[in-house]
């Protein structure tokens, strides 16, 4: 019997707009913290506070971002912002003090948070049933390639350009502009997908209330994430002597992402979710546990490919488990769900991390991440697997 065709040309068209939307994102992320200290002088506690506030918006605007999303047009949704989240970017080349730059930051999550939602959700829409498990995987790819290749794009971009971090925000602008202009050409057939009735508002139409132990168990796997990835940077150039590292972190996790991915689709497409999943998280904790013991630098390159290992197992594990416990017409607030639950982790992490590493040093706050990383295991063991394949729908 013939498979289904996964890879259509809106799905392609998917997952390279993704990809953009999440490179230009990501492009700036871990160079945020030297831009607010080498220019305005921000202490790691005040970084901290400033780049949650980004986070901040993305949790209190996903759960309404799935509302919307499975409420409208979701190409229209998707389109519009798009726009905002390409137009915002100007806001970081003209802000000229700390404040400025942190209400741009802040007002920028909102976009960022409902292109995320929409565009995830509209790729699950275009998927053959047959293959959409196994699609989510792949399209996982597009998402964590950007997270792995933006930042270590942006340390070459910055360096060509000889520490000139104006034009690295314009070219994130520019890198937001195609994603908008690719997604704009996917052509959407609205019987592919089910709008929820307006009338009828609930929790279950902001939040997944079926999957909230999925969310907490995010929550803390993007906890430890968030620690990690935004203070290496600082933490290599002051304790490691690593100057240029932070790229070579970022491709190091990318590779890591690329075997996994490839690797893990077989499980999906099987419909192994549980199975992908625990192999993730189970080699993502190895990964934490090197970079909180040892101080040098091979533990500061083995970590990031460790790590891509692990998310790249994880990550589509635990979407395709809230695709799976929703219902066709709330596939937008399980995508939302699991942004909001990823975003509060690693806000968190961001927040806490600098208070912990400014008052007892970095190396006290990867202890945390590690301890929260083996907190998420336990209760996806005792927790979370067995209410999914309890209450799974398909």
């Amino acid at each position: 019997m013939k498979e289904d065709k996964l890879w259509n040309a809106n799905f392609i068209k998917l997952c390279l707009g993704n990809f953009l939307i999440k490179f230009s994102f990501t492009l700036i992320v871990p160079l945020l913290p030297l831009y607010l200290s080498e220019t305005f002088g921000a202490e790691k506690d005040t970084i901290g506070l400033v780049l949650s506030c980004y986070t901040l918006m993305v949790i209190l605007v996903s759960p309404l971002s799935g509302y919307i999303v499975d409420s409208f047009p979701r190409k229209a949704v998707m389109i519009f912002c798009n726009f905002l989240f390409f137009a915002l970017f100007a806001g970081y080349i003209f802000a000229g003090s700390l404040t400025l730059f942190a209400i741009f930051r802040t007002i920028h999550g909102a976009p960022f948070g409902t292109s995320v939602v929409s565009t995830n959700t509209v790729a699950i829409d275009v998927l053959p049933s047959s293959r959409r498990t196994e699609g989510i995987s792949y399209f996982g790819l597009s998402n964590n390639l950007a997270t792995a290749l933006g930042p270590f794009a942006a340390v070459f971009v910055l360096q060509e350009s000889g520490g000139d971090y104006q034009r690295l925000f314009f070219f994130s602008m520019l890198i937001a502009l195609a994603a908008l202009i690719v997604n704009s050409t996917v052509k959407i057939d609205r019987k592919s997908y089910v709008t929820a009735s307006r009338k009828i508002l609930s929790l279950d139409r902001f939040f997944l209330v079926n999957g909230l132990r999925q969310a907490l168990n995010v929550l803390c796997f993007a906890f430890s994430y968030g620690v990690i990835s935004t203070y290496l940077a600082i933490y290599g150039k002051e304790e490691l002597g690593v100057t240029t590292g932070t790229g070579y972190w970022f491709l190091l996790f990318a590779i890591g992402l690329m075997i996994s991915r490839i690797t893990g689709a077989r499980n999906m497409k099987k419909n192994r979710i549980s199975r992908n999943t625990a192999e993730g998280i189970l080699v993502s904790v190895l990964g934490y546990f090197i970079f909180a013991v040892f101080k040098s630098p091979w533990a500061f390159y083995l970590t990031p490919f460790i790590l891509g290992l692990g998310n790249g197992h994880m990550y589509p594990g635990f979407q395709s488990m809230f695709v799976n416990l929703a219902h066709n017409s709330q596939r937008g607030t399980a995508n939302s769900t699991m942004l909001t639950s990823w975003e509060a982790g690693v806000g968190l992490g961001v927040l806490l991390g600098g208070v912990f590493s400014e008052y007892w040093g970095y190396h006290f706050a990867f202890y945390l991440a590690l301890a929260v990383n083996v907190l998420g295991i336990l209760l996806f063991f005792f927790s979370s697997k067995p209410h999914f394949e309890a209450n799974k729908l398909r």
